[in-house]
């Protein structure tokens, strides 16, 4: 059998997945939103945390999260935008998870990105700052995007710390040893689709490392769809794929996979998805 006609992963004894990071307003899913949604619901896939990278991504991503309900939302300002998160912008991210409580799951994704740099990293810093403090106002938890930045990722958030409402260090990129300071700071680690690449030898290591109260899975889709749709649109009904690696390199069934990742998202999102 071709990889590209590996059948869906199966999930049996009534247990379900939540993609917890997707990019549902972006335009690869301009045609075809609704079947994609119901895909992954129809295979087990009984929630979707759709993330705002801006303003206008996040108010789509609450009118999506309206109109479909295992989808949930979040908003926030990406890094690559920082140099456009001014304090207006961030008063009305505000204003937008203030008005829509029963979308609103989280804050996010903000962080630092030292490898694309689309905006400097002092700028990426301060506003940072300013979205971890306004995440803590609004009582959500925060998703963190980090690429190459893990010690002043860290920093930071120690010094904006604690998070009583917790966060996710979403796409995880460290190794071991920064996975166990990530848990340290009341955080959960989220496995992507890179898992189940053959190179991947860090992130399998820290996905079979994860303790089970801590460990999330997602597609980040449209990007990074994983092994055997590699290269190809990702999509949340591939997050059973990712829970399957996980299940292999933690020698455990994808049904307890799915059971503590959804356990994770509903207690850390503080909704109960479709399950």
């Amino acid at each position: 059998m071709s990889k590209a006609r590996q059948p869906i992963p199966f999930i049996c004894d009534g247990a379900c997945v939540i993609d917890s990071h997707c990019h549902l307003d972006m335009n690869d899913y301009g045609t075809d939103l609704d079947a994609v949604i119901a895909r992954a619901v129809d295979h087990g896939v009984k929630g979707i945390v759709t993330i705002g990278i801006d303003e206008d991504s996040s108010a789509a991503a609450i009118e999506i999260a309206r109109n479909h309900r295992s989808v949930r939302a979040t908003v926030g300002v990406h890094p690559h935008d920082a140099a456009q998160a001014s304090d207006a912008v961030l008063s009305r991210l505000g204003e937008l998870a203030a008005g829509a409580p029963d979308e609103i799951v989280g804050y996010g994704e903000i962080g630092l990105d030292y490898v694309k740099q689309y905006a400097p990293p002092g700028i990426q810093r301060s506003v940072f700052r300013k979205q971890l403090q306004l995440a803590k106002t609004l009582g959500l938890p925060v998703i963190i995007h980090d690429r190459e930045a893990h010690q002043d990722c860290l920093d930071i958030i120690k010094t904006e710390g604690p998070f009583e409402n917790g966060g996710i260090m979403h796409c995880f990129s460290g190794d071991i040893g920064f996975a166990r300071k990530v848990i340290d700071c009341n955080f959960h680690i989220s496995i992507p689709g890179i898992v189940t690449y053959s190179k991947a030898d860090q992130m399998q290591d820290v996905a079979a490392f994860i303790p089970d109260e801590r460990l999330l899975v997602e597609t980040d889709g449209p990007f990074l769809a994983p092994v055997p749709f590699r290269g190809r649109r990702n999509e949340p009904v591939y997050t059973l794929y990712t829970a399957q690696k996980v299940a292999e390199l933690r020698q455990t069934s994808l049904e307890h996979v799915a059971r503590i990742s959804t356990q994770n998202a509903c207690n850390l999102f503080g909704y109960r998805f479709c399950c």
